[in-house]
C-alpha cells in the first residue's frame, strides 16, 4: 500500500481532518514507508540534503572541543537522531586525540536502517571505539555528560495555524476531491499556553511546534547534570513571526530541490519546520534549565578554533579544501547565520566557551 493511501485511510477513518503534525507523523516515521523508515538514502550528495557533519570534520572536532568542558571521564555522551553516524565518528576522533573520551557515547536511534548505517560508518572509521558506542531506542534516566541534536527538531511533526478574521486556526490536512489537500478548522484555536502573533493579515501562516517542546520537557527529566547543545535552521520569535514570513516556514526537500508542497513525493521527501528557539528556550525554563548560550553557527564554530584547523594543516591543497568547508560552515549565505546553536544546562555550572564570541540569548 502506498503511503498516501495510509493517510486517506487514517482520515476517512477518523471521519475528520487531521491536524498536519500528525501527517507530518504519518510521512516521515510510518513503519517501511515513512521517509526516515525508509532504506533510500538520506544525506549526502546521493540524498536530499546536505548537513554540517556531511560538509566538513571540522564541525564534529570543533563541537567535540566544547564537550571537553563537560566531560570529565566518567561521564557520556547522547546524541539524538546521529543521521549517517558522521557527527559521532567525528567527535569520538577528536576527543580521542585531545586524551578526552566520554565513558561512552550513547546514539538514540529509532531507524534500524540509519543505525545499521551509523554502526558501518564508526566501525570503519574507529574500529578500537566502536565499543563505546551504545544504541537506545528510549531516553536513558540519570544520564550525566552531553546531549547533542544536531537537525533533530526540525523534523519533529509540528502544527499549522492561518490568520483568518483576526483569529488564528489550525490549518489541517483532508481529502479533497480524491486527494489530500488543505483544511481550515472552523474553530479558533483558544490553547493561552501557545504564543502566536499579533496583527497580523489576513491568510498569515505559521507553525508551532509541541512535539519539540514536549520533548525539551522529557529530556529535562532523563538528565541528572548535563549541557544539551541544540543545532537546527531557526530564529527567534521576533523573526520567526516577521510579517514577510507570510507562508511560515513549512520546506519539503527531494533530490536536493525545495519546495513547499508536503502532499506530493509523500515518504520520500523530506518535510522540515524551522526552528522557534524561543519556544525552546521558554519550555526549557518552565522545564528546570538554565539557557547557557544561544548564538549563530559561524560565531559559535569561530569561537571553537575552526580557523586553527586550517592554520594547523601544512599540506597546501588540504588547506584550500578545508578552507572551502570553513565558507560553507560559517558565511551567511551558507549556513553560518541560518543555523543557530542553543545550550541548555541542568546543573552544571561553567561558561561555554562555544559563545564567547556571540550570546544573544537576551533575544530569545
Amino acid at each position: 500500500m502506498k503511503l498516501t493511501e495510509v493517510i486517506k485511510n487514517t482520515i476517512i477513518q477518523k471521519q475528520a481532518p487531521i491536524g498536519f503534525d500528525e501527517f507530518m507523523e504519518l510521512a516521515l516515521y510510518y513503519p517501511q514507508l515513512g521517509y526516515y523508515r525508509s532504506g533510500s538514502e538520506k544525506f549526502g550528495e546521493k540524498g536530499d540534503f546536505i548537513t554540517a557533519p556531511e560538509t566538513s570534520d571540522l564541525f564534529g572536532f570543533c563541537l567535540a572541543r566544547q564537550c571537553t568542558q563537560v566531560l570529565n571521564g566518567d561521564n557520556d555522551i547522547l546524541e539524538f537522531g546521529a543521521g549517517s553516524g558522521v557527527l559521532a565518528a567525528q567527535i569520538l576522533f577528536e576527543l580521542g586525540r585531545l586524551k578526552c573520551l566520554p565513558k561512552f557515547y550513547y546514539i538514540l536511534e529509532l531507524s534500524s536502517e540509519l543505525k545499521h548505517r551509523q554502526q558501518q560508518t564508526i566501525a570503519k572509521a574507529l574500529p578500537e571505539l566502536l565499543e563505546r558506542v551504545i544504541w537506545l531506542d528510549k531516553l536513558p534516566e540519570g544520564f550525566n555528560g552531553v546531549v547533542i541534536a544536531n537537525e533533530v527538531l526540525d523534523a519533529m511533526p509540528a502544527k499549522r495555524f492561518m490568520q483568518k478574521e483576526g483569529e488564528f486556526h489550525e490549518l489541517c490536512v483532508d481529502i479533497d476531491n480524491g486527494q489530500l489537500n488543505w483544511k481550515l478548522d472552523d474553530a479558533v484555536f483558544q490553547k493561552s499556553t501557545i504564543k502566536l502573533p499579533s496583527g497580523t493579515d489576513e491568510g498569515y501562516t505559521t507553525e508551532v511546534n509541541l512535539r519539540a517542546m514536549a520533548w525539551i520537557d522529557s529530556l529535562y527529566e532523563a538528565l541528572d547534570e548535563a549541557v544539551v547543545l541544540i543545532i537546527d535552521y531557526g530564529m527567534h520569535r521576533d523573526e520567526y513571526f516577521h510579517p514577510q514570513r507570510f507562508d511560515g516556514t513549512l520546506r519539503c526537500y527531494y533530490q536536493h530541490k525545495a519546495s513547499d508542497d508536503p502532499f506530493v513525493h509523500v515518504g520520500e521527501q523530506d518535510i522540515t519546520t524551522s526552528v522557534n528557539f524561543s519556544d525552546m528556550a521558554d519550555q526549557a525554563k518552565v522545564s528546570g534549565f538554565k539557557v547557557a548560550g544561544y548564538a549563530t553557527q559561524a560565531l559559535f564554530l569561530i569561537a571553537l578554533g575552526i580557523d586553527e584547523y586550517l592554520l594547523e594543516e601544512q599540506d597546501e591543497n588540504k588547506r584550500i579544501s578545508l578552507a572551502q568547508q570553513v565558507k560553507q560552515l560559517v558565511l551567511p549565505s551558507a549556513m553560518g547565520e541560518s543555523f543557530k546553536i542553543l545550550a541548555l544546562s541542568k546543573l552544571v555550572h561553567v561558561k561555554l566557551i562555544g559563545f564567547k564570541e556571540q550570546d544573544l540569548s537576551h533575544k530569545l
